[in-house]
């Protein structure tokens, strides 16, 4: 395959894993913000956080309210992460590598741009309740992923998709749950109150994870939730999961037999894949939990490089193809 086509797919993956991630973040914060006790200000700054993006949010907004948060992380084109941003650049890869694309997929990432193109001009942001934009655009491209995994054969393309999907909700997890647990870290009197509760609860429902949990784990417990979006090896959208996933893509486009390493990207996937395997939650939060998370953050950037230095540079004039990142 060649590298400008496959460095396409991957970024096709990544920018509509994190279009979905955004649409799930803000309808579960908006329904967090009803939850909370009256006169209690809405915390949208955390949510900006988690997408990295709050020092560039703070330079041009002076508050963090509810409609210039959600007009920073869905609708402004100058923020680079917002949802329709990454609609955007996720159709325009799709658009280069056109040909390696079936109808449906094609003509279903169009109708998502459009409908995020479509809210934009009607200014959901300012909506008293823009729910219904966002669960909507969350359940197209779910929709998307349906149609391409009973649709798409299983060759090189589709694994370099994966990878780029499965490497963002990675990294998104976990920067989910460093929020939660380091930012909204509540006061010792505040452990365990209803308060708190509803915090894990949104953190939760933010991955599609809360009944999960609790057939898994019951009671909703720092400890137990912090293992189950970090460690757990069956939840889809645990760190884990997505890790081993990612380096199972990687072993089918290299197509090495998965003992050892071939390249410099399996090396330090399998690192912190064994990092997070052998982990043990207690070890963890007794190490410094926030500590823990901002080093697998560092390892998954590194990761990211390395894809790019192995699978998408042009080897034979050393000319770097460039891609939009973060």
């Amino acid at each position: 395959m060649l590298s400008r086509v496959a460095d396409s797919i991957y970024w096709l993956g990544r920018y509509l894993e994190r279009a979905e991630n955004y649409a799930r973040f803000i309808d579960v914060n908006y329904n967090l913000m009803l939850d909370l006790p009256p006169g209690m200000d809405e915390q949208w700054e955390p949510l900006i956080a988690v997408t990295g993006d709050l020092e560039d949010y703070k330079k041009r907004h002076p508050t963090s309210d509810r409609k210039s948060a959600i007009f920073f992380l869905a609708f402004d084109e100058e923020n680079p992460n917002s949802l329709l941003s990454s609609i955007s650049r996720a159709r325009e890869n799709a658009r280069v590598v056109r040909e390696n694309l079936n109808k449906e997929t094609w003509e279903k990432l169009n109708e998502v741009y459009l409908q995020a193109k479509q809210g934009y001009k009607a200014k959901i942001w300012q909506m008293d309740d823009p729910r219904g934009f966002f669960i909507h655009i969350k359940y197209a491209i779910q929709l998307l992923y349906g149609i391409a995994d009973t649709t798409v054969a299983r060759t090189e393309a589709w694994y370099f998709n994966r990878l780029g999907q499965y490497l963002e909700r990675a990294d998104k997890t976990s920067r989910v749950l460093d929020v939660k647990y380091h930012i909204l870290l509540p006061a010792p009197e505040e452990v365990g109150s209803p308060l708190d509760y509803l915090h894990w609860m949104a953190l939760l429902k933010s991955v599609s994870g809360f009944n999960t949990y609790r057939r898994a784990y019951g009671k909703i417990v720092p400890h137990g939730v912090v293992e189950f979006l970090m460690l757990d090896k069956f939840f889809p959208r645990s760190t884990f999961f997505c890790l081993t996933e990612a380096e199972e893509c990687l072993y089918k486009i290299s197509g090495y037999s998965g003992k050892g390493f071939s390249n410099s990207t399996e090396k330090y996937m399998g690192e912190l894949r064994s990092k997070l395997e052998f982990a043990d939650i207690n070890d963890v939060i007794n190490k410094g939990l926030h500590e823990y998370i901002d080093d697998i953050q560092i390892k998954i950037n590194i990761i990211s490089n390395t894809i790019h230095e192995n699978f998408f540079m042009t080897r034979d004039n050393l000319v770097e193809q460039k891609q939009v990142n973060e």
